[in-house]
């Protein structure tokens, strides 16, 4: 088994990577192997609405997204970690998770459906909450259970390294990693026991609330 943490900081080494580090160790005590992705600091085209996807089941820009969504093919788990900006995101994450999910949800593969996911928010101080609502989201549209920790899913330092001394923090990203390594061994055991996951919808019903 395997998942994907994915690090939306500029700053490959910083306080966010670190922080997935601590995710990484307590996996492969679990017996999970991981692999941290770097959407790195180079500018994420957002999604144009073009909808090529849907005929050719990858975005038509082809970069680091369609990289992602190749290997979430093969995974069985995702964690999004971001840094603060502006009580949000970091802008070229959110460009990046708006192409992938739509081009993944128009694949023909189970890129995201029913793989366990997790957001976590790194922060100086404050707008972790509103971080992590907005990174669920892309979860939650995604047919994707979502995990928790014993507390929201946030870490805090300014400096690299000063994560480390958020004992709290660093305590729930090892409970949160825990958490998620439970889910999935329990999916591999109802797998293995003959306990079929809930049926594909294939007649996708759209409203429009314009009358």
């Amino acid at each position: 088994m395997k998942v994907i943490l994915v690090n939306g900081s500029p700053h490959e080494t910083g306080n966010t990577f670190i922080t997935l580090s601590e995710l990484a160790k307590t996996f492969a005590q679990e017996g999970i192997e991981t692999e941290i992705f770097n959407v790195g600091k180079n500018a994420i085209s957002p999604c144009m609405g073009c909808g090529a996807c849907s005929k050719i089941e990858r975005c038509v820009i082809n970069d680091k997204v369609n990289d992602f969504v190749e290997k979430m093919k093969e995974s069985d788990g995702l964690i999004v970690a971001s840094p603060v900006h502006y009580a949000g995101p970091v802008g070229s994450l959110t460009s990046f998770l708006s192409r992938a999910f739509y081009s993944g949800f128009r694949s023909k593969a189970d890129t995201f459906r029913l793989k366990p996911a997790a957001a976590v928010a790194v922060a100086r101080r404050a707008g972790t909450s509103s971080t992590l609502d907005q990174l669920n989201k892309f979860f939650t549209i995604s047919e994707m259970p979502i995990i928790s920790g014993r507390y929201w899913n946030d870490v805090f330092g300014q400096i690299p390294d000063e994560v480390m001394q958020d004992l709290e923090g660093i305590q729930n990203m090892h409970i949160l990693a825990r958490n998620m390594a439970y889910f999935l061994k329990c999916k591999e055991s109802a797998k293995n026991a003959g306990i079929n996951p809930p049926a594909l919808e294939t007649d996708i019903k759209f409203t429009n609330f314009v009358r």
